[in-house]
């Protein structure tokens, strides 16, 4: 198994396969509608798209938006359902973290999905606030400070 991670801002070759995963994932497994998924275009064009390929095919994504100065808002984490548990997610977070100081990025900041908070606290990330909900799905504010 050969794992590439890669990065690309705004649109282009990596987040059409990073929209891929999310369609697979949110939409057609999740039930959440293609409206909430793509609900907002500037964003699709101004973030920075990550995508894990495993054997050159896309496996994992996440994006991440500096909607304050020094932190990263991460969304839209997705694994395909057939490579979930096999770390992928954790190397996806990694690689986000070596990124981060390069865009002067001190702090990752995220809404989990209630059932995924496990995964994050794995990767220490702490919860604040309350459950919220987003496309119908309960989620919880976590953020980490990075060194």
């Amino acid at each position: 198994m050969t794992l590439e991670i890669k990065h690309q801002l705004g649109l282009g070759s990596i987040h059409d396969d990073a929209l891929h995963i999310r369609t697979t994932v949110f939409v057609a497994e999740q039930g959440v509608s293609l409206s909430d998924e793509m609900n907002d275009q500037l964003t699709e064009e101004t973030a920075l798209h990550i995508v894990a390929y495993i054997n050159g095919n896309p496996a994992a994504t996440a994006r991440v938006l500096e909607e304050n100065t020094g932190v990263w808002h991460v969304q839209r984490v997705a694994t395909l359902q057939a490579l979930r548990g096999q770390g992928l997610g954790s190397q996806l977070f990694d690689y986000i973290e070596q990124l981060a100081p390069f865009f002067h990025i001190h702090t990752l900041d995220l809404g989990a999905q209630v059932q995924a908070k496990k995964f994050y606290e794995r990767l220490n990330f702490k919860t604040y606030g309350s459950e919220f909900q987003e496309a119908g799905i309960v989620h919880i504010g976590m953020k980490k400070e990075l060194k």
